[in-house]
C-alpha cells in the first residue's frame, strides 16, 4: 500500500510517500506525477520519511519523473530517506544521478 500526501504552497510541490513503492503501487505515484506535470509543476520534493520499501518499479517511476523535469529545467529532490531506502538508491547508482538526501 502507498499513501501520497501533497503540499502545494507554490514551488516546489512536496509529495510525502508512505508505505511501499513497488510494482503494484508505482502506478499511483506515476499518475500523481502526470497530474502535477499537466498542471505545470516543475519542481518536486519527494519526502520519503515514511517510505519503507522501494522496488525497481518505483525506481523507474522516479527516474522517469527526473528525466521529464530535467528536460524542462525543473528539479526533483528526494529527502528524508531511511537507511534502507538510501542504500537502494546508492546500490543502484541513483545517488549519482539524482539529488537524494537522507
Amino acid at each position: 500500500m502507498l499513501n501520497i500526501s501533497k503540499t502545494q504552497n507554490g514551488n516546489p510541490t512536496i509529495l510525502a510517500v508512505k508505505g511501499r513503492l513497488d510494482t503494484i503501487t508505482s502506478k499511483k505515484l506515476a499518475d500523481e506525477f502526470e497530474e502535477l506535470f499537466k498542471s505545470g509543476t516543475n519542481a518536486l520534493i519527494i519526502d520519503c520519511a515514511s517510505l519503507n520499501y522501494l522496488s525497481s518499479a518505483g525506481l523507474r517511476v522516479l527516474m522517469m519523473a527526473q528525466k521529464r523535469l530535467s528536460t524542462t529545467g525543473g528539479s526533483l529532490i528526494i529527502k528524508n530517506c531511511s537507511e534502507t531506502v538510501y542504500e537502494i538508491f546508492k546500490t543502484t547508482g541513483f545517488t549519482n544521478i539524482m539529488q537524494i538526501m537522507t
